[in-house]
């Protein structure tokens, strides 16, 4: 069975509660439990990590980053900022899709530059947890 990897970044474990109103009102649960049914329903397993540490996110993408058909990652804050999550996506054999359930280039300037994104197969952001489900579907359908 096909294995992705879903990556939640930093404060993603606050969904429901952290700022509704840019986020959101379903929480990680219900977003994890959201993909694990499609995921279920097209024959694939998920391996879901959610980390506030950017050491363990390096951590996952290299643990997982080698046999995962795919990667659907929320870097968070992190996107802005890390140096080593853009080198573990590059060096990892898995393609990598960036999401955001907001879209950063619509808000703050600080949170417009991603480091990541250009390390990174693919980018969906601004969608709420369909930016998640659109780069599940992807690696489900359309990546051999």
């Amino acid at each position: 069975m096909k294995k992705i990897l879903i990556l939640h970044g930093p404060n993603l474990n606050l969904l429901g509660v952290r700022e509704p109103e840019v986020y959101g009102s379903m929480t990680l649960a219900e977003l994890n439990d959201a993909l694990q049914t499609i995921a279920f329903e097209g024959g694939f397993e998920l391996i879901i990590s959610q980390s506030n540490v950017e050491g363990e996110l390096v951590n996952s993408l290299q643990e997982h980053g080698f046999s995962a058909h795919g990667v659907v990652f929320n870097p968070g804050g992190y996107t802005h900022t890390s140096v080593a999550l853009r080198d573990a996506v590059s060096a990892i054999a898995s393609p990598v899709i960036e999401v955001h359930l907001s879209h950063p280039d619509a808000r703050e300037d600080f949170r417009k530059p991603s480091l990541l994104r250009e390390a990174c197969f693919g980018s969906i952001s601004g969608l709420g947890a369909e930016s998640y489900i659109a780069a599940l579907r992807f690696f489900m359908e359309k990546q051999p």
